[in-house]
């Protein structure tokens, strides 16, 4: 239950700052996260588990401590309180606390919550997924499915009078399948989710999602391997925009910025893009996987235009980070659960629609790789160097996309990918993944429309 004594909290923040701290924050959260998993045509299993707990932040200038428990009574509350005043330092100090109660407005409306539905509608929904997988062809072997579903409440207060309580839902399906033939297996997956109930299977039908993982399944399995050099390379909308969200979003955030390890430091205004590249983070999206009403210090999302016809407009800022860096907040606070200190994180990133054809796109590239579908990769925010796995890719000949290939990677860094994209398309989409950093994994959307780089390393054999 949440921290319904308004009373308790500001004594809470009060102890917060006792020994000087100019600023204490409150965040209890509630989350209800569920799990089906079928396989083989049967349930493997269903889980469910709530996490339940405060954090708390108390500030001197650049200077945080942060504590966190389970235990919401006030003698927990105190106890936890106590040990972050004592960790700030030797001070004293009193602040007169008033909270004022400020409702938040839901755009995120929920029809159908996962965890009210009973559990044969979920495991109906997960069988249509996994035949449809293993029927796209005999050599579909095995289809696995897994429905996500989180029911997500928080409550947050801090000296400054701020008192604001959220709801969140958020439900995905995940399926991979796989393809064997003569000894050798190949994967394929599709996992759509959004910021809704059961109702975002209005949106994509279970069947379609079993029958894109198989078919990429298949694909890969009769692909030969992709060769390997320097080549342009169009890439495909939806988790195409993994690219820009770990090679260059990670170097926008106030968490690599306002400690000086980012490749962006100091090029505010400056050119870093084509002129073509206009990337956007979003958090307002109704029903976005990434968006929420209020980010994790309390502030509303908003829509932060990056890079605006290759200009850089903006930085995703947190609390911290407006403090180490002069600069405004930005609604991209973010953290995993109440066991985290929250910094500045993505929402829903992607590159803007730009002024190509996506048909003149593909016609312009004599000899080069058409990515479909993008995988996971790794980056580095201080120098942007990154190596992202192709999912499923072509070989683009004579401007036409010919036979599939399989074990590309795209290598390069954040800084030179920019300018070498100098072609952009206009059919945006988005696609959904979990993003790691300091603060946890929280739900982040990516995306863009179809891209051309015009020279990027490949790797393969």
């Amino acid at each position: 239950m949440a921290i319904n004594n308004q009373k308790i909290i500001e004594e809470i923040l009060g102890i917060a700052v006792s020994t000087g701290a100019d600023l204490a924050e409150v965040y209890w959260e509630l989350t209800r996260n569920g799990t089906t998993t079928l396989m083989g045509g049967r349930i493997d299993a269903i889980a469910d588990n709530t996490v339940s707990g405060v954090g708390i932040r108390a500030f001197l200038g650049t200077r945080t401590v942060y504590g966190s428990t389970s235990d919401i009574s006030r003698e927990g509350l105190i106890k936890c309180a106590k040990a972050v005043a004592e960790a700030m330092g030797e001070g004293k100090a009193e602040q007169n606390i008033v909270l004022k109660p400020t409702a938040v407005a839901d755009i995120h409306p929920v029809k159908i919550n996962p965890f009210t539905a009973d559990n044969k509608a979920k495991c109906d929904l997960l069988r249509l997924a996994t035949d449809a997988a293993r029927a796209y062809d005999n050599r579909v072997v095995q289809s696995v499915g897994n429905l996500i579903t989180v029911d997500h409440t928080i409550q947050i207060a801090n000296t400054e009078g701020l008192f604001k309580t959220d709801r969140h839902v958020r439900t995905r399906m995940a399926v991979s399948a796989v393809a064997s033939s003569g000894g050798e297996n190949q994967n394929g997956s599709c996992s759509p989710g959004r910021g809704m109930g059961l109702e975002v299977f209005d949106l994509f039908a279970p069947e379609d999602i079993g029958r894109t993982a198989a078919a990429q399944a298949i694909t890969n399995l009769e692909a030969d391997y992709c060769p390997a050099g320097q080549m342009p390379v169009a890439i495909e909308n939806g988790f195409g925009g993994v690219i820009f969200h770990e090679a260059c979003g990670h170097s926008l955030e106030a968490t690599s910025v306002g400690t000086g390890r980012s490749q962006m430091c100091g090029k505010m205004g400056q050119k870093i893009a084509n002129e073509k590249v206009t990337a956007i983070d979003d958090g307002t999206i109704p029903n976005a996987w990434g968006s929420v009403n209020i980010d994790d210090e309390g502030n509303p999302t908003q829509r932060n235009v990056l890079i605006e016809n290759g200009v850089l407009k903006s930085y995703m800022v947190d609390r911290l980070g407006s403090r180490r860096m002069g600069m405004p907040m930005t609604g991209n606070s973010r953290r995993q659960s109440y066991a985290y200190e929250p910094t500045s994180r993505m929402t829903n990133t992607f590159i803007d629609n730009g002024p190509d054809k996506n048909e003149d796109i593909i016609a312009s590239i004599e000899y080069g790789l058409y990515a479909k579908s993008m995988g996971g990769g790794s980056v580095n925010p201080l120098t942007g160097a990154f190596n992202f796995a192709v999912n499923e890719g072509y070989i683009i000949r004579n401007g036409k996309i010919c036979e599939a290939v399989r074990g590309a990677s795209l290598i390069g860094t954040g800084s030179e990918i920019l300018q070498d994209i100098d072609m952009v398309g206009q059919n945006l989409d988005t696609a959904q993944g979990m993003c790691g950093s300091s603060s946890g994994s929280v739900p982040t959307d990516v995306g863009q429309p179809l891209i051309r780089v015009s020279k990027i390393t490949v790797g393969g054999r």
